[in-house]
């Protein structure tokens, strides 16, 4: 596997990137990328300059797609997509394409990486509850109940610093995770 920036030029690669936004948010978060011509205007536009627009390919195949988005003057970084084929989940693609963004967002000087996962299909213990019950309460006793990514991203490092409750509707919150990628 070989991870390289996606180019502007490479048509190909960046229809193979659209369909695995399209195939791999299909279940969980089908209103996501619907369409391939909405996964196209996501990858055309996570190719402007300042951003970060990484893939992980097996010979001539995406496999994986990763981008970062600055924020806060650069010193913070949003991850924002991470997709992997379903046949290659498993296997290590997600925690290298993290690790390269890492390195990415740590060798331009940004000092944090966030991002936001949703629950919108009850799949963790914040999701159909009323958060602002006992919120850090609820945060620190999350529990994953059907495979979350939530669990994918704390495995790398990353903490729950805050939950957007109701970000999807009554009781489908967004969980925001950060991890520092460089020291102070």
């Amino acid at each position: 596997m070989v991870i390289c920036d996606l180019r502007p030029d490479a048509e190909a690669a960046i229809v193979q990137a659209a369909q695995l936004l399209v195939e791999g948010f299909r279940e969980h978060w089908p209103n996501a990328w619907p369409t391939l011509e909405a996964a196209l205007d996501e990858v055309r536009e996570c190719l402007s300059a300042e951003r970060i627009c990484r893939i992980a390919m097996l010979e001539e195949t995406v496999v994986g797609w990763i981008g970062g988005i600055p924020q806060y003057d650069g010193h913070v970084w949003e991850l924002h997509p991470l997709v992997v084929r379903a046949d290659a989940r498993g296997c290590g693609i997600g925690r290298a394409l993290v690790e390269d963004l890492e390195a990415q967002v740590a060798a331009r000087g940004g000092l944090t990486i966030y991002l936001g996962t949703d629950d919108e299909d009850d799949m963790t213990t914040l999701s159909g509850v009323d958060l602002y019950d006992d919120l850090w309460g609820r945060i620190a006793h999350i529990q994953n109940l059907k495979g979350h990514p939530y669990s994918f991203y704390a495995r790398l490092g990353y903490s729950i610093v805050g939950v957007v409750p109701d970000a999807n509707g009554p009781g489908k919150p967004d969980i925001c995770m950060a991890k520092r990628v460089q020291s102070r």
